[in-house]
């Protein structure tokens, strides 16, 4: 190919470039010209407080032993509906049974040498009556008398502490509920020293439950006994459950450099499908207004090119569009959600299209749309 076709492709790949560039741009400044508006809406607004909870039955109960042993006997496993006083274990008896009848061995022995002590005081109050020996040797024998005395209380007492050892190796439900949780298995010995083991959770009601869930300080103000509570879990996409607020304690935590205090809410499970342990995503209504004007938020964030400031403090501004451009208009909002805010104060009717989006690229020539010198479009970047 000869010199003079090369550069002509080079002229002709220049020009077509540089009119695509040329388009584009163009194409670019048409589209800044086009505005996403909204209309005023008059509906209903709630702000609320958003937090992450735990399910938990209102009363857990842990079931342990007070007595060391082998698991004998289960009669009661995971989900099992079980009444107060019903047997849910039993250990293995056998060392309790031995210690007891040894007990009751040493309470007759300990009557035996009471009664021989009763005999020995008696003869002895008759011997020293009649002086056949000392003051001495009679008060031995009251001595004697009293410490028999001593010794069969101290075996009785022993025998009832064998008597309750072996009742506890029979371990009981304390309240009416459902079996959450079994941490023992038929063969498994359980030791029970500084600290009890347990060997049952028991939700007492699974239909009454609640929510433990942590607030930020910043938050924590808003809140109060009996707001209502709106909250989903990921078992049922889509469903939303309601309960209340019924207690923020006091006691407070940090938790990743972030004041947090509980906040327990009550949750009715009538049909007992929340489950202990799901994870609550919770939005705690702290204030609501009812067929009020509304502002989409992304209103709140537009700002144009060109405009100043609010008015007063504490206003913000809205943008209008009016004959294709954007015009002012200073507003007060009042409560917000996350979609939402309260029309207080405003030259705003219900109707009116709000932009609620600003442009990427803003085409301009020294600041405002059209051509510039040279006939090309300046091209500002937001």
């Amino acid at each position: 190919m000869s010199r003079s076709k090369i550069v002509l492709l080079l002229i002709v790949l220049a020009l077509t470039a540089g009119g695509f560039v040329l388009w584009y741009t163009s194409r670019q400044a048409a589209d800044a010209s086009a505005y996403r508006t909204v209309p005023v809406a008059r509906g209903d607004i709630r702000q609320t407080v958003s937090a992450n909870g735990t399910l938990n039955p209102v009363v857990l109960v842990n079931v342990g032993t007070q007595v060391s042993g082998t698991v004998q006997t289960l009669h009661a496993d995971f989900n099992d509906p079980v009444r107060e006083g019903q047997v849910l274990a039993e250990l293995d008896p056998a060392l309790f049974r031995a210690q007891l009848d040894q007990s009751r061995a040493n309470v007759a022995n300990a009557r035996a040498s009471l009664e021989l002590a009763e005999a020995n005081e008696r003869r002895a109050r008759a011997l020293f009556g009649q002086d056949y020996i000392s003051r001495a040797e009679l008060d031995q024998a009251i001595q004697a008398l009293g410490a028999a005395k001593a010794q069969l209380a101290a075996a009785t007492a022993q025998v009832h502490r064998d008597e309750t050892n072996l009742r506890y190796s029979v371990i009981v439900s304390p309240v009416s509920g459902v079996v959450v949780s079994r941490d023992v298995d038929i063969g498994q010995t359980v030791a029970a020293s500084f600290q009890t083991p347990t060997l049952f959770t028991i939700a007492q009601d699974l239909k009454k439950m609640q929510i433990d869930t942590t607030v930020a300080e910043a938050d924590v103000g808003k809140v109060r006994v009996g707001q209502i509570v709106q909250f989903a879990v990921d078992a049922f996409p889509g469903r939303e459950f309601v309960g209340n607020v019924r207690q923020i304690r006091l006691n407070s935590q940090i938790l990743q450099n972030v004041v947090t205090y509980n906040v327990v809410i009550d949750v009715d499970n009538p049909e007992e499908i929340l489950m202990p342990g799901m994870t609550a995503f919770v939005n705690i209504v702290v204030d609501e207004r009812n067929g009020v004007l509304m502002l989409p938020l992304p209103a709140l964030r537009f700002q144009p090119t060109e405009g100043g400031e609010p008015v007063n403090p504490g206003e913000k501004r809205v943008f209008l569009l009016k004959d294709g451009s954007p015009a002012a208009v200073p507003v007060r909002i009042g409560i917000a959600d996350g979609k939402f805010a309260e029309l207080v104060e405003g030259d705003l009717e219900e109707g009116d299209p709000l932009i609620t989006e600003d442009q990427r690229e803003q085409a301009s020539p020294l600041g405002r749309g059209g051509r510039g010198p040279g006939g090309s479009f300046r091209v500002r970047v937001h």
